[in-house]
């Protein structure tokens, strides 16, 4: 029979039970520091890096041009920040983000809303993973003290109890392991954020005619025409769905107006492949393209019916660059919406056909691109997910 203390998935060089841990019995230091004599007037652009709970993001220390004065960080020793410590947001809405300071980190100083946990001998990278899994998630949520601000005290953190290898080299070849797919996440993270950068950049110039395609013989088309866009499309406002009818079952989604679906239902009123702007709400003048079957609600209009000279991909890609334009369309104080008559009104600048195509080529294997490199994302996370639920007890 396999012994309780050991994960489901382990290196076969390692035997033997694991043991349990409170951190405080594996940390020489658990303490955060404070906002310096003078607030935000003493930060300034070069000295030594503040670290704030903003620094602390998707378990890397992304730092900025916070810093201070070498004579306010020597008179705040106390919570100097070394390499390898495990810094911990403990208030507000960030609360359990953690990260490993990096080994080629000088040094630095934190406010009261970072703790420092600094370890005696254990791997940094292994504790932190502990933290931020759903183990250590648990255990934050139940040692928050509630409140209007809520927050984690030190005592209940030093009380926050893992099963961990006995040895250190366990400890060494589970953290290597982890922190190489951590660093394919990192890649592919970088590498979707360059082709949503790249894409913008392409898009900002191509529908302001910064740059240009040409025909297959290597021509210049013709200038691109000036319309409304209820010249070449009939705007149609959606129908209120009782919220009776919406659940998380249903096939179809209901569009109303917000960013994401606000339900799903057993019919719809809008075919596949049509452009939708909202109508009302926060989100209102938001662009999307649904690609499927759906209800669209009586705070968001549809495209339909484009005239013969314009693509629906087109159009679509030029709304979505200019989607800051028809969100400037929004009137009232409280709830704000965009009526019909402006919506008809607004202008967009339409190439010919084949230059319309060829710019929705080029825009779509983009997309495809993206798509891909996000898939791959997705796809690594979840394998992480699953190694972290097999690889520790």
């Amino acid at each position: 029979m396999e012994a309780q203390n050991t994960p489901q998935l382990r290196f076969p060089e390692f035997e033997g039970e694991w043991e349990v841990k409170k951190i405080n019995d594996i940390t020489s230091k658990v303490g955060s520091g404070k906002t310096p004599k003078g607030g935000v007037e003493v930060y300034q652009d070069n000295g030594i890096p503040f670290i704030r709970s903003q620094n602390v993001i998707g378990n890397s220390l992304i730092l900025d041009k916070t810093h201070i004065s070498q004579e306010i960080h020597n008179s705040m020793k106390g919570s100097k920040v070394l390499p390898n410590d495990i810094l911990l947001n403990i208030t507000g809405g960030s609360i359990g983000r953690s990260c490993v300071v990096p080994s080629d980190f000088s040094e630095g100083n934190v406010n009261q809303h970072v703790c420092i946990i600094r370890l005696k001998s254990n791997n940094s990278y292994l504790i932190q993973l502990l933290l931020s899994s759903h183990n250590g998630s648990k255990q934050i949520f139940q040692g928050m003290a509630g409140g209007g601000r809520e927050g984690i005290n030190f005592q209940a953190i030093r009380n926050f109890k893992f099963i961990i290898p006995k040895t250190l080299p366990e400890q060494q070849k589970i953290a290597n392991f982890l922190s190489s797919v951590d660093k394919k996440i990192d890649l592919l993270t970088q590498k979707k954020q360059a082709l949503d950068q790249y894409k913008k950049g392409v898009m900002q110039k191509i529908f302001s005619q910064q740059i240009r395609f040409k025909d297959d013989n290597g021509n210049p088309f013709p200038n691109w025409e000036t319309k409304k866009l209820g010249e070449v499309c009939q705007i149609k406002k959606g129908e209120q769905l009782n919220k009776e009818l919406l659940s998380d079952n249903e096939e179809y989604p209901a569009i109303n107006g917000g960013i994401n679906p606000s339900g799903y239902t057993s019919k719809y009123n809008c075919n596949e492949n049509t452009i939708t702007i909202s109508e009302g709400g926060n989100s209102c003048g938001y662009i999307n393209y649904i690609t499927q079957k759906f209800w669209l609600g009586g705070h968001c209009y549809s495209l339909k019916e484009l005239s013969g000279y314009i693509y629906d991909l087109f159009l679509f890609q030029y709304l979505k660059v200019n989607e800051l334009k028809v969100m400037s369309l929004r009137v009232g104080s409280g709830l704000p919406n965009i009526q019909k008559k402006d919506i008809y009104s607004f202008k967009i600048d339409i190439p010919c056909l084949e230059e319309q195509q060829k710019i929705a080529n080029f825009l779509s294997a983009i997309d495809k691109k993206i798509e891909s490199v996000n898939t791959q994302l997705q796809n690594t996370q979840t394998f992480k997910k699953g190694l972290l639920q097999q690889m520790f007890v």
